[in-house]
């Protein structure tokens, strides 16, 4: 499979020369679309938790949470180093000082190889990418931009509250730091069919991203996209139809994307729909039979859309 698009296993693995994991902390911060500042309600697929573990309101420290995901992982894995990865909400929305005290307390931690950052493209100035661009001299640092989209509809539909130029506005700031650059797109969002979907893979490759996550829309527990599904206002893509939609989408791609992730991984406990999103492991086999049977891999029709 993975010689049929640019996995970051093997990305690591080729950067570092051993295995390497990220481990997800939550550091506690807030996001500008729940706040008050643009909105209350959020992006309507996201709930109370922002897709985070809740870890720091319970306690456990950048460095506990750190410490504990290392022993998990070498155990599970033998990985050798680390990416801490700020996964909660908005984690380049809080004040410089904050933020450095948190990303130096990551760093602090022993095999940490670097960084990398989940947050919103207009939670960025040059202020924060100064300090990001700082740790990249020593460490590997990726920022990941959720965009879910590069339709403006779409966009304003699910509460984003920025659109397609604010994203790219923040590539262009961000490019030339030796920051990497990530963006989360999300397959089978209200609205869109898979014309819509493929226009966001040809938008993101014409702008060289390096890398990109790749999410099922499923619909969790206490959000708008409950409603929304229950109500019968929406459908979930089937499990060959989103692994189908994938490949289309890797096949447009540039060769060089780094992919970091093929579907989600819903929390059972929070999950509506669709019970399939459950079976990561059949999702990525169907991925991978499905180029295999078209002889396809990522960036086969990449040249036609550049």
């Amino acid at each position: 499979m993975n010689n049929r698009f640019h996995d970051l296993k093997t990305y690591f693995r080729n950067l570092f020369g051993c295995r390497v994991q990220k481990i997800t902390v939550d550091a506690g911060l807030n996001c500008p679309n729940r706040d008050g500042t643009i909105s209350e309600h959020g992006c309507i697929y996201c709930n109370s938790k922002g897709s985070g573990t809740g870890a720091y309101s319970k306690g456990f420290s950048i460095s506990q949470q750190l410490v504990s995901g290392k022993a998990a992982l070498s155990k599970r894995y033998g990985a050798k180093k680390f990416i801490a990865y700020f996964q909660s909400f908005s984690n380049t929305y809080a004040p410089y000082e904050r933020l450095k005290e948190l990303y130096d307390e990551a760093l602090s931690v022993e095999d940490m190889a670097g960084l990398s950052i989940g947050t919103r493209p207009d939670c960025v100035n040059e202020s924060v990418l100064n300090l990001l661009q700082s740790y990249s001299k020593d460490y590997l640092v990726w920022i990941e931009y959720g965009l879910q989209s590069s339709n403006d509809s779409t966009l304003m539909f699910i509460n984003r509250g920025h659109d397609f130029e604010c994203f790219k506005r923040a590539v262009e700031l961000t490019k030339g730091r030796n920051i990497k650059i990530c963006a989360h797109v999300i397959l089978g969002l209200p609205g869109e069919g898979k014309k819509e979907m493929l226009e966001t893979a040809k938008a993101l490759g014409a702008l060289k991203i390096d890398g990109i996550k790749i999410h099922l829309l499923y619909v969790v527990k206490g959000t708008k996209m409950e409603e929304l599904y229950i109500d019968g206002r929406f459908r979930c893509l089937e499990q060959e139809e989103y692994c189908e939609i994938v490949c289309d989408f890797l096949e447009l791609l540039p060769k060089e994307t780094v992919i970091q992730r093929l579907t989600g991984d819903p929390h059972r406990d929070e999950l509506v729909a669709p019970l399939w999103s459950l079976e990561k492991a059949k999702t990525l086999t169907i991925i991978k039979n499905i180029l295999e049977k078209r002889d396809s891999w990522q960036g086969k029709f990449a040249s036609c859309v550049l």
